[in-house]
C-alpha cells in the first residue's frame, strides 16, 4: 500500500471541513479533483472514510480513527522537514561572540561546547575586546552576544548572571602591603594607581574604588588597556591596580595580588542586544544557564578562588 502525503492533506482538510467545496476552495484545487483523490486514498486503504450525502459529509468511524493518526503523522512530517531546513540553514550560519579578557574563564568551554552539540554547523565568531571597550561591542552592535563584567554603561543590553569574583589589589612585591594576606580598600586609596583606558564612567568608578572614597578622585597615574600592560606597569613600580582572582591564572614575576576583603565582587554575565532575539542568541543563553547552573564546582572555584592555584585548571568538557 502506497500512500501520498498529499492524498492524506486533501483527507484531513476535507474532514476538518466537512465540506468538498469548502475543502477545495482551501486547498486552492478543483472539487472534482479533490473528489477523486479522497476516493483513490479509500480504495488504497480499502476502508470508507467519508460518508457523502447531496447535504453533507460526515466522518465514518475508520475515517474519524485515521484523521487522528493522520493529523499527528503530518504534523511530525512538518516537524521533521523544519529540522531538517534548519540543519541546512545552520550550515551557514554563525555567532559573533564579543568577549573582554578571560571571557566567562573556565566557564567558558562548557559553555561553547554545549551550544556546538545544539548547532553543530554553526560557526562561532570569536572577538576579543579590551578595557577601552568593556562592552565587547554591545554598544556598538558588532557581535550577538557577549560575556562581560559589570557594571557597564549600556543601552538596550540584557544580562544573564554567570558568577561573581572577587577583587584583588596587584602591588609590586616589594610594596609594604605585599606582606599582608588581605587588605581593606582603605589601604589602597592613597597609593598611586593606574585605571582603565576607557570612557565608560560606570566602570572607570568601579574599578577605582570610588564607593570608598567619599567623593574625592582616584590618584590615577595611567591608564592600561590589557592585564599585561597592568602587570607590567605594577612591576616597574608605577602603581598599583584592582584586578579579580583569576589573574592569578596569569602569573607575573614581581607582583603579588591580595585579596580586597571589602570590596564588591565582580559580576561576570553573558550580555545580548536586546533586539536580537535570533534562535542562536537564545540558544546560547540558554546553554550558558544550564552549564552555570549544572557545574556548582567551577561557578564555587571561581566565587572562592585559592590565589595559590597559578594556573587554570583542565576541565572535563560539559
Amino acid at each position: 500500500m502506497e500512500l501520498q502525503t498529499r492524498q492524506l492533506r486533501y483527507f484531513v482538510a476535507v474532514a476538518e471541513e466537512l465540506s468538498f467545496t469548502r475543502a477545495a476552495q482551501r486547498l486552492h484545487i478543483a472539487q472534482q479533483a479533490l473528489s477523486a483523490q479522497i476516493k483513490q486514498l479509500e480504495q488504497s486503504l480499502g476502508v470508507v472514510l467519508l460518508t457523502r450525502t447531496t447535504r453533507s459529509v460526515t466522518l465514518t468511524p475508520a475515517g474519524a480513527a485515521f484523521l487522528d493518526d493522520t493529523s499527528a503523522l503530518l504534523a511530525a512530517l512538518d516537524d521533521a522537514a523544519e529540522r531538517a531546513r534548519s540543519m541546512d540553514r545552520s550550515e551557514n550560519e554563525r555567532l559573533v561572540l564579543g568577549f573582554t579578557e578571560g571571557a566567562a574563564l573556565i566557564l567558558t568551554e562548557p559553555i561553547m561546547s554545549a551550544f556546538r552539540d545544539r548547532h553543530p554547523g554553526v560557526t562561532i565568531e570569536m572577538r576579543q575586546f579590551n578595557y577601552d571597550n568593556p562592552s565587547a561591542g554591545l554598544n556598538d552592535r558588532s557581535v550577538d552576544v557577549a560575556f562581560v563584567r559589570r557594571p557597564l554603561t549600556t543601552d538596550g543590553v540584557e544580562f544573564e548572571h554567570l558568577f561573581n569574583e572577587p577583587l584583588v589589589a596587584m602591588v609590586r612585591a616589594d610594596h609594604p602591603l605585599a606582606r599582608k594576606e588581605s587588605v581593606r580598600a582603605a589601604e589602597l586609596l592613597e597609593e598611586p594607581m593606574f585605571g582603565a583606558a576607557c570612557t565608560d564612567s560606570a566602570w572607570n568608578e568601579y574599578w577605582e574604588l570610588d564607593e570608598h572614597r567619599s567623593g574625592t578622585r582616584a590618584p590615577i597615574v595611567s591608564r592600561s588597556t590589557t592585564l599585561l600592560e597592568e602587570y607590567q606597569k605594577v612591576a616597574a613600580g608605577v602603581g598599583i591596580g584592582v584586578t579579580v582572582a583569576c589573574s592569578r591564572w596569569v602569573p607575573y614575576p614581581g607582583v603579588t595580588l591580595l585579596p580586597i576583603t571589602d570590596a564588591e565582587p565582580n559580576e561576570v554575565t553573558v550580555a545580548w542586544p536586546r533586539e536580537n532575539d535570533s534562535v542562536l542568541v537564545r540558544s546560547f543563553i540558554d546553554a550558558a544557564r544550564r552549564v552555570r547552573d549544572a557545574r556548582p564546582d567551577l561557578v564555587k572555584r571561581l566565587q572562592e578562588p585559592d590565589l595559590n592555584e597559578r594556573t587554570m585548571p583542565t576541565l572535563i568538557p560539559y
